[in-house]
């Protein structure tokens, strides 16, 4: 599908732009006027209500194709725009600009990758592609077909994080304080390449040695937090183990939602724990590890990780 829109010239910008990407198939929710935080109430202010009647509803479970529920959303207010990108069917890759507080050397996003992809003797796809508010970039892929990929934060390299499930990034079209998110681009998102799929797969398993310095170089609450979820899932008792690997991942996905665990980080850190204690295949721990932090993600106030 190209990138044009049947939305009437009528209709104001943003919700002309909210329409255009609900048109792609994508599924789409209010974000507050000038900013990346979702519009509507948190988890602990539900009204049980309206959309929650059933139980409060996520902005991703909120994300909708629907024209007519998009006009009249944005009828009240001049909402950013949100795409919700795993149910969209997307994966973006979300390369960040320096700061100044980063050490000198560091690359920024797309220097990173390209030497991602030079080292994997790929070309990068031409694909949909955005421009961030802050000067970065958001590339778009389609997820392949039967996976669901999560967001991640820095795993590729550093300055890239991707968006999947659990995720959303704001819309082209959007405006903030640091300025507008534009279309590069206009190319249909083209399927996530293989090589990429790999990178955000493989599943290297650590050494204990290797990954017991980090876990003990992690200050503050969210490294005591890691560390006793981890010890909590590795001396469970035998009918306790799933159930407490399951709160273990819901406890400490609300910190990676908040931006203060690294995802990878945390499921190598319960896969190793849960290994250590298994009755049952490695990958049934790592399908309630995914299952758990998915879920504490979505549940979270913020809506999940924006980009």
């Amino acid at each position: 599908m190209s990138g044009t829109t049947t939305a009437s010239p009528e209709f104001p910008p943003l919700l002309a732009a909210a329409l255009s990407a609900a048109e792609r198939g994508w599924h789409v929710f209010p974000l507050r006027p000038g900013t990346k935080r979702p519009a509507g109430h948190a988890e602990k202010y539900c009204p049980g209500t309206g959309y929650c009647t059933n139980g409060h509803k996520t902005p991703e479970q909120r994300a909708t194709t629907d024209t007519d529920l998009l006009i009249a959303a944005w009828a009240h207010r001049p909402y950013n725009i949100g795409i919700a990108t795993g149910p969209s069917g997307l994966l973006v890759v979300d390369l960040d600009t320096l700061k100044p507080k980063d050490s000198k050397g560091t690359p920024d996003g797309a220097t990173s990758l390209q030497a991602l992809y030079e080292r994997a003797a790929q070309a990068l796809p031409d694909t949909y592609r955005v421009r961030t508010a802050r000067g970065g970039e958001h590339l778009y892929f389609t997820q392949p077909p039967g996976v669901r990929l999560h967001s991640t934060a820095g795993r590729l390299a550093k300055k890239i994080d991707t968006r999947g499930w659990g995720g959303y990034v704001v819309a082209p079209g959007s405006t903030t304080p640091d300025g507008a998110y534009t279309v590069l681009d206009d190319h249909d998102p083209v399927p996530l390449p293989a090589w990429l799929h790999q990178a955000l797969t493989s599943h290297p398993k650590p050494s204990q040695y290797a990954m017991t310095p980090s876990m003990k170089c992690r200050s503050g609450y969210a490294g005591a937090a890691l560390r006793s979820e981890v010890e909590n899932v590795a001396t469970a008792a035998d009918g306790t183990r799933n159930a407490t690997l399951l709160r273990a991942a819901r406890a400490l996905g609300r910190l990676i939602a908040s931006g203060d665990l690294d995802r990878t980080e945390v499921e190598q850190a319960l896969s190793r724990g849960a290994s250590g204690n298994a009755t049952q295949p490695q990958r049934y721990y790592d399908d309630v590890i995914a299952r758990g932090l998915d879920w504490s993600i979505a549940h979270n106030p913020a809506g999940g990780r924006a980009a």
